[in-house]
């Protein structure tokens, strides 16, 4: 593990409940201090040192969409370049991102379901990278696996040196074989089939050690996919349909971005201070690169695809005032894809990269109105994520319509196999500790499973801290929560689930599309860069 290991200072009770273990600890510290208290937090907070804004200052931007730089035998090529730009994030201050098209979000890729569209990333950046199309189901060289890497003109990447495990070296376990290091010039076609329905994915860079900082630093963008069945739908389209990409940020005093990397160039040894094991939060809320913004909107109905895209925060997203009557968000989507119906939600708790396509009906609210986006979870400045002002009444031919796409529910019935994956922060041979899947680092030679291609499996994750789990190529359905019912807003297909402290969820995933070797990860990037990562292979 290359995060330092502090001695003699004493541990939060929160740190208390997440290092001791399992449920006896939280029993002895009491139940209703473990959900009053762990079953919220998710990091610590990194203070910024700038002065921030007031809120509701700036309009909301919303990212560019790509076009194909060319179209060849139905296959449509795009191009992102990954390069280093200076941006205004904070007003009158300079923020240096790394940005996909130098900007921050990404510029939104579109495509469709069927067509096949190939995408090739540029790295102009200081150090190595990998982009994951999260949600997609794409090919194992096109997935964007850890050691799988884009290394820029000239950078002198040693993989003897990495095949010691970056943090393995120190006494963490991880390990990476040599043969396991795969390096791209420059440049690397990601071939992306789009065999899968409509849906509201995003794509993030993967680096081995490295992806917390360098998705903080900005690489980060948003992949939608479109269908038939969902534009005859009659949903929200056109200006009404809007991306929103909410993260939480740091920034020093002259604007740059705050972060506690061990090496801040990120050429060096990875790790973090010691802190922030937990995972890192920042106490500026972005909504599409934006502190939070602010939205005019006509007095109609709005869809929003929500992406959390923190390190570590989680949100109970919610809206004040609520309508009068009906519930706040109506639910169409999930991480995957549209559900079967839509769903009515007050609040929606919503886990680093998980998704919720939602519809607003802003016409429940009287011309002149300021809406508020919050987050229940949050205090101060990080409980208020945007706000929304009502300028006009219009026209809206939108509708949601009571059915919304065919999908199949899953039978328990229908498992081949059933599989349990702990996820626990352990200590290594040398009092390190480290965040392990089974109480094992990763390491990129073994495999926790073997699926075969086709086949539903039943797995079972269990958790000491907040643990949104996702797994890679598998779209799954929750079936339940500790023996319990899955939560409304655990609907649909899913790709990533919010394990919670002391918990365990049961979910039904599918292997289809590709054999090859894919890995499942904790989504808290912290955690993910500090070896809570398997493998598996579906044969």
């Amino acid at each position: 593990m290359s995060a330092r290991r502090t001695t003699g200072v004493p541990l939060s009770r929160r740190r208390l409940l997440a290092l001791a273990g399992g449920a006896g600890a939280a029993a002895a510290i009491g139940v209703a201090g473990c959900g009053s208290l762990s079953r919220e937090v998710s990091g610590e907070l990194l203070a910024s040192g700038a002065r921030l804004p007031e809120p509701f200052r700036v309009p909301l931007p919303v990212p560019r969409t790509a076009v194909p730089v060319r179209t060849e035998r139905g296959v449509d090529h795009y191009e992102l370049v990954q390069r280093v730009a200076d941006t205004e994030i904070l007003p009158g201050l300079k923020t240096q991102v790394w940005g996909y098209d130098g900007s921050f979000p990404g510029t939104t890729l579109v495509g469709r379901s069927g067509r096949q569209m190939v995408v090739t990333v540029r790295n102009e950046l200081p150090v190595p990278t990998s982009t994951h199309l999260h949600g997609g189901i794409q090919a194992p060289g096109s997935d964007g696996y850890p050691t799988d890497l884009v290394v820029p003109r000239g950078y002198r990447h040693d993989p003897a040196a990495g095949a010691k495990g970056g943090h393995g070296g120190h006494g963490g376990g991880m390990h990476v074989a040599a043969a396991d290091w795969k390096l791209s010039q420059g440049a690397k076609d990601y071939t992306y089939p789009l065999d899968q329905p409509a849906a509201t994915l995003w794509y993030h860079d993967h680096r081995m050690d490295f992806s917390a900082p360098q998705v903080w630093r900005g690489l980060a963008g948003m992949f939608l996919v479109r269908d038939d069945e969902e534009e005859a739908l009659g949903l929200p389209s056109g200006e009404r349909e809007i991306p929103l990409m909410i993260c939480d940020r740091s920034f020093e005093e002259d604007g740059a971005l705050r972060y506690p990397s061990m090496d801040p160039s990120l050429t060096g040894a990875p790790g973090i201070e010691d802190a922030y094991m937990e995972g890192v939060m920042g106490d500026v809320v972005l909504v599409n690169g934006a502190p939070w913004p602010e939205l005019e909107v006509d007095a109609a109905r709005y869809r929003f695809r929500i992406l959390n895209a923190s390190n570590a925060r989680r949100y109970r997203l919610a809206l004040e005032p609520g309508p009068r009557e009906g519930a706040s968000f109506v639910q169409i989507g999930s991480d995957a894809g549209l559900l079967r119906a839509p769903l009515r939600h007050k609040a929606l708790p919503i886990a680093p990269a998980e998704r919720f396509d939602v519809v607003v009906d802003f016409a429940a609210y009287p011309v002149g109105s300021t809406v508020t986006l919050v987050n229940t979870l949050g205090e101060g400045g990080t409980r208020r994520v945007m706000r929304f002002r009502v300028t006009r009444a219009a026209k809206d031919d939108s509708r949601v319509p009571s059915k919304l796409a065919d999908l199949e529910p899953l039978r328990a019935a229908s498992a081949v196999a059933e599989r349990r994956f702990d996820f626990r922060q352990t200590t290594a041979t040398d009092g390190t500790p480290v965040w392990t899947v089974n109480g094992k680092p990763f390491r990129s030679d073994t495999f926790a499973a073997r699926p075969r291609l086709g086949t539903v499996e039943r797995w079972r994750f269990s958790s000491d801290f907040h643990h949104p789990v996702h797994l890679h190529l598998a779209h799954f359905q929750v079936v339940a929560r500790s023996g319990k019912a899955p939560l409304a807003t655990d609907a649909g297909w899913k790709d990533t689930v919010d394990v919670r402290p002391y918990e365990v969820v049961d979910v039904l995933a599918r292997f289809s599309g590709h054999r090859g070797r894919y890995m499942f990860h904790c989504h808290n990037l912290e955690h993910e860069d500090m070896a809570m990562m398997a493998n598996f292979q579906v044969v």
